[in-house]
């Protein structure tokens, strides 16, 4: 990551790619696991999620310094509980397909472990624009991912993808894939590709930097911190 880059690009880039909460930080997986039989159904929860975590961010870090310690998990809550009730009464409202299809999963947001870690561990600490943006990235990314699943199991469970049928109607579907573990399937399949990206781009750097060539378990030289140019630590 290019150290020189934007800190509301790097909130964006940290959210979607490099800590994505459910490729990377493995969290929020019950809806993951719920609502992702369906590529519609995982937009709309991401979507869902994502103005929550924005709005949630944005009140917390603007009373970061009037919650007191003592009672900021409890406060954290009652804003994040506010906010999803007029969620869910919107989507009700203006999209009752969408508030159907995700069901009981919308009040489950207010204890969604994505949103009250970002409070805690970002919103807290950091000021309001940068908290937006640190909510838009991490939104983004849990919708992507329960999206992406949502194409696979549904693809693979019944040949539609959004509700369009892809596969040939001769083909059978796997039923797997629109149960639970279907979901952790799939899941395991994205984290593994992220895990490959990860090991490349290290093996990179170390090319780069270093001269190595990836061989480790030929390689007899210990790992160590070489100093950069300019005489300061790499």
């Amino acid at each position: 990551m290019n150290k020189k880059m934007n800190p509301s690009l790097e909130r964006l880039y940290n959210g979607i790619i490099k800590e994505n909460p459910t490729l990377v930080l493995m969290l929020g997986m019950c809806p993951t696991l719920a609502v992702s039989t369906q590529a519609f159904n995982g937009i709309g929860m991401g979507l869902s999620t994502t103005a929550v975590l924005i709005l949630s961010n944005l009140v917390i870090s603007l009373l970061r310094k009037v919650i007191p310690d003592e009672v900021r998990l409890p406060a954290y809550i009652v804003i994040v509980a506010s906010l999803v009730t007029v969620t869910e009464l919107l989507i009700q409202g203006f999209l009752p397909s969408v508030y159907d299809a995700l069901g009981i999963y919308i009040p489950l947001i207010v204890v969604n472990c994505i949103i009250l870690g970002r409070a805690e561990a970002y919103a807290n600490k950091h000021t309001p624009w940068l908290s937006v943006m640190d909510g838009l990235g991490m939104g983004l990314g849990f919708t992507l991912a329960l999206t992406l699943a949502g194409i696979v199991r549904e693809l693979l469970g019944s040949g539609t993808v959004f509700g369009f049928q892809v596969l040939p109607e001769s083909v059978p579907p796997i039923g797997i894939f629109a149960q639970p573990p279907g979901a952790f399937l799939v899941i395991a399949f994205f984290v593994a590709i992220m895990n490959a990206i990860g090991i490349k781009t290290r093996q990179r750097k170390l090319v780069e930097s270093d001269g190595c060539d990836g061989g480790c378990a030929a390689c007899q030289t210990p790992c160590e911190k070489k100093p950069a140019k300019g005489g300061e630590n790499a």
